[in-house]
């Protein structure tokens, strides 16, 4: 078993945390004052192939490994994790369109996202069906040669701001098979958005509802299979898991490295705070922390690249595991930090902000325990 990096994946992480370290640390703070979307620097991104990672070379794309995927988010939170999320669900479902599309949808759409020309959004919950997302009512009804969408789509990332969105909506019985997913493009008759939600992080990311109203799209704008549409969005999400982790884990590491540097210059009671066990014992569990988490994220990308029976199980410890650490790890940079940990000048509270929201996303992290039992319960005989 090697643990180490080979040459271009050390490569592809020195290139992501490079352009973050120029590009995104220093505006990150203002940005997320100012809530502005950087959609020029995501662009730049592009130019590197980190907006079409998982998509084939023949369409345009890096096509990447999810290992090689978690290097680039873990890279590019280290100078903002919003961005880097925001870049985490573009390339979500260009995987999907790459993966399930038509020859025509692949052809149309793909150049255009992989070079951050249109943005793309990703819409499963909703207003009343968050956890239980099986469970959504947005339908979709045949309308002459066209589909119409009626429903409403709740903490849509680039709602209003994207230029595509992967609706999944009902098209059959209850249940997860009666549900499609459907390309709905921005300026639709009938797709409109909510305001922009006013959050505790993530601010420089737009997220707001999508609403339709008997939205009206072309048949051929079916992604995939009728009835697949859950399957695809869930196969989405193992990915889209390790990204989020990936992103909380080169956030917490930006917060442990501020950290350590502030505590080798700040001075109490006549030494430097790192000259303090008690608070060398804390940078130690804090280093443990981000380290067992990195080879634990790792592996489970490697396991969904190798398309092993129990990938599923491991994005879903990944997450949960990695959401949590790099939490922690950025609370206690925080509260090493003292007072100065709470002002906005010093980043600190902008990713303790930022990462608590990645417990709740991609799935909650009670929900990556429900999916965690389950799938290791299945393996027990009856």
């Amino acid at each position: 078993m090697d643990f180490d990096l080979t040459t271009e994946q050390k490569s592809i992480f020195d290139t992501a945390r490079a352009f973050a370290i120029e590009k995104l640390a220093p505006k990150a703070v203002e940005w997320d004052q100012t809530k502005h979307f950087p959609a020029d620097v995501i662009r730049e991104l592009a130019d590197l192939g980190m907006c079409g990672m998982f998509v084939r070379e023949e369409y345009g794309g890096a096509g990447l490994s999810r290992l090689d995927g978690t290097l680039v988010y873990e890279g590019l939170s280290y100078g903002c994790p919003t961005t880097a999320a925001f870049v985490s669900i573009h390339n979500m479902c260009a995987w999907m369109i790459d993966s399930f599309g038509s020859d025509e949808q692949r052809a149309i759409w793909l150049p255009e996202l992989v070079s951050a020309r249109c943005f793309v959004s990703y819409c499963l919950t909703e207003p009343g069906s968050g956890s239980d997302a099986a469970a959504l009512t947005t339908r979709a009804e045949k309308a002459g040669e066209d589909l119409a969408l009626t429903g409403s789509k709740s903490f849509i990332s680039g709602g209003g701001v994207s230029d595509l969105y992967i609706v999944m909506a009902r098209t059959g019985e209850a249940g997860p098979r009666g549900i499609s997913a459907i390309l709905v493009e921005k300026g639709s008759r009938g797709l409109s958005f909510g305001a922009q939600e006013k959050k505790m992080g993530w601010s420089a990311q737009p997220t707001a509802m999508v609403l339709l109203d008997q939205c009206r799209v072309p048949q051929k704008n079916l992604l995939g299979e009728s009835g697949k549409g859950f399957s695809y969005a869930m196969q989405a999400l193992d990915g889209g898991r390790l990204n989020i982790a990936a992103c909380s884990l080169g956030a917490a590491q930006a917060a442990f490295d501020k950290t350590t540097a502030y505590m080798h210059e700040r001075k109490a009671f006549g030494k430097s705070l790192d000259q303090f066990q008690a608070l060398q014992f804390r940078l130690a569990d804090m280093e443990a922390g981000l380290q067992s988490a990195r080879v634990f994220l790792r592996q489970a990308a490697a396991k969904l690249d190798a398309k092993s029976p129990d990938a599923t199980r491991f994005c879903a410890m990944a997450k949960l595991l990695v959401t949590d650490t790099g939490f922690a790890v950025a609370n206690d940079a925080l509260q090493l930090h003292g007072g100065y940990g709470y002002l906005v000048d010093y980043g600190i509270e902008k990713i303790v902000r930022d990462l608590r929201v990645h417990q709740i996303l991609e799935g909650t992290n009670e929900i990556m325990r429900h999916v965690i039992a389950r799938d290791l319960l299945a393996e027990r005989p009856p």
